[in-house]
């Protein structure tokens, strides 16, 4: 009898190692899947911050087909050139977002001085 109870426990717990790995590879899955998830909802957000939704009156075909249009200049012969100038104007413009944010003028004064 007491070997049937040990044989008992010793199945219940190599089902709750399973169930727990099962768990854990459910999680990395979860993990990887939220991470995209995220990335895709920034990405939307800078449609949105840059005022593509407003300006094309929420036409998706009119979106894609202007991001297109930077796609195939990035892998033309000026792709690197025009990217660091799309990266700068980028940075200045989140800078600028910040300074606002922080109650600065973009210009450097402080709002209100």
């Amino acid at each position: 009898m007491a070997s049937g109870i040990a044989i008992v426990r010793a199945t219940a717990a190599k089902h709750r190692l399973e169930a727990a790995k099962a768990r854990t590879d459910m999680r990395d899955w979860q993990v990887k899947r939220r991470e995209r998830t995220r990335q895709l909802i920034e990405l939307g957000g800078l449609v949105v911050k840059a005022d593509l939704v407003d300006l094309t009156d929420d036409d998706r075909a009119a979106i894609y087909g202007a991001l297109l249009t930077v796609a195939a200049k990035l892998r033309g012969e000026e792709g690197a050139h025009a990217l660091a100038l799309w990266k700068r104007k980028g940075k200045r413009a989140f800078e600028a977002e910040a300074e606002l944010r922080n109650g600065k003028d973009p210009g450097g004064t402080t709002a209100g001085a």
